[in-house]
């Protein structure tokens, strides 16, 4: 997971960030070809420990 408007857009302004499709709101999850269910499993654990 990342928070791309505070890493890897976080040299452009909030319109540019806007216009670029990155709100400040945005968490950007990246997956790999693991099964849907193991996927979820591990999301709703991170989600549930935070």
């Amino acid at each position: 997971m990342i928070h791309p408007a505070s890493t890897t857009h976080q040299q452009l302004t909030d319109d540019e960030k806007i216009a670029a499709g990155v709100p400040n709101d945005l968490i950007r999850v990246s997956v790999g070809i693991e099964d849907i269910d193991d996927l979820l499993a591990d999301l709703d654990q991170a989600l549930t420990a935070i």
